[in-house]
């Protein structure tokens, strides 16, 4: 919904009624996962999409009907069958899409706000329509008639720390009933101490994936706005003031780039003690395994070591900056859902130099 708050701006100018569809299930090769949405006034205007273009004059249509009846509805959408012109899915999957009448006031909160949040709503059975919110501290605001709360919280504490929504059945009071796990993650933020060319080429490719970015260093040459237009932040300052600055948490990857033990070292070890989800260091195997062991001297476990990924990004065997800024967002994507890419252990001689240093700018 978080992409469509611009939309829904534009659709409260326009005065007309207009409701939301939101993907609740995804059976096969769906083009849109769960959580999807679109926005469609009673006069056919539409903004978002739940398939990619199969099916969406259908759930105009059905938002519309929604509208003229004042209650929400769910409904499914299948194969096409092509000879007969049907509505439906030309690649092969199933979708559920919950109809609403307009965007309720929790799900527009939850979309304004910083995230760290669900929005568990009953899409079937009695009560439909009604809903709570979970934060990720484990409070509640709201509840929904007979669903025992806790059970609610911990699905959807574990929806958030996948950052996937999901449908969930539970026994209700009055019955059976289908809730929808509506995720709103915290807006991951990609910090990197090290303003060096690599970083110059992975802040706006992070940008464009939904970071807030923070590029940090201690060296004023390195950390002017005319390198980062695009970066969300810019701190000088050393690791530990800036990390301290920064707050790390569990929305944090982090990637240490500087190239300098005077630098990296401190960075790492404030770090690796962190929730940060990522945290990656630029250098090849050799410099790593120095590195390790010198974390290890400064009091680091076994455990905190391993969170290390190091060389930095995944071995797509580039060697350009942009080549390595990529390698690098690939790899934490792959930590950011649980993606099965793994690092190879077979690194050739021409590979042992991963990660060099940068020039300095000037």
């Amino acid at each position: 919904m978080r992409e469509l708050l611009t939309d829904y701006e534009r659709f409260i100018r326009n005065s007309r009624p207009f409701g939301r569809a939101v993907v609740t299930s995804v059976w096969g090769s769906a083009p849109r996962p769960e959580g999807s949405c679109m926005l469609a006034s009673d006069d056919g205007a539409i903004a978002g999409s739940v398939s990619g273009g199969c099916v969406e004059s259908a759930t105009a249509l059905e938002i519309a009907q929604a509208i003229n009846r004042g209650s929400p509805k769910l409904v499914t959408f299948g194969v096409t069958d092509e000879r007969a012109w049907e509505v439906g899915l030309a690649c092969g999957g199933t979708i559920k899409v919950f109809i609403e009448l307009a965007v309720r006031p929790e799900v527009l909160e939850a979309a304004r706000g910083r995230g760290g949040e669900v929005v568990a709503t009953i899409i079937a059975g009695p009560g439909m329509g009604s809903s709570m919110r979970i934060f990720e501290d484990g409070s509640i605001s709201g509840s929904v008639p007979g669903v025992p709360r806790e059970s609610v919280r911990d699905s959807a504490l574990a929806a958030l720390k996948k950052e996937s929504s999901a449908s969930i059945e539970i026994q209700s009071d009055a019955g059976p009933v289908t809730l929808f796990l509506e995720v709103f993650p915290r807006q991951p933020r990609l910090v990197v101490f090290g303003g060096v060319q690599i970083a110059v080429a992975l802040v706006p490719l992070a940008n464009a994936l939904g970071y807030w970015t923070i590029v940090a260093d201690g060296r004023q040459a390195f950390i002017g706005r005319d390198r980062f237009p695009d970066a969300d932040e810019l701190i000088q300052a050393w690791p530990e003031e800036a990390f301290e600055r920064i707050g790390l948490d569990a929305a944090s990857y982090v990637c240490v780039l500087s190239h300098d033990p005077k630098f990296d070292e401190p960075a790492l070890q404030v770090a690796l003690r962190s929730p940060a989800a990522y945290v990656g260091a630029i250098g090849s195997r050799k410099t790593q395994a120095a590195r390790r062991e010198r974390l290890r001297e400064a009091g680091l476990t076994d455990e905190q070591i391993g969170r290390l990924h190091g060389p930095i990004g995944l071995d797509l065997g580039g060697r350009q900056p942009a080549e390595t800024a990529l390698a690098i967002l690939a790899e934490m994507t792959a930590v950011r859902y649980g993606g099965k890419a793994e690092r190879t252990e077979k690194v050739s001689p021409a590979r042992e130099d991963r990660n060099p240093p940068a020039p300095t700018p000037g």
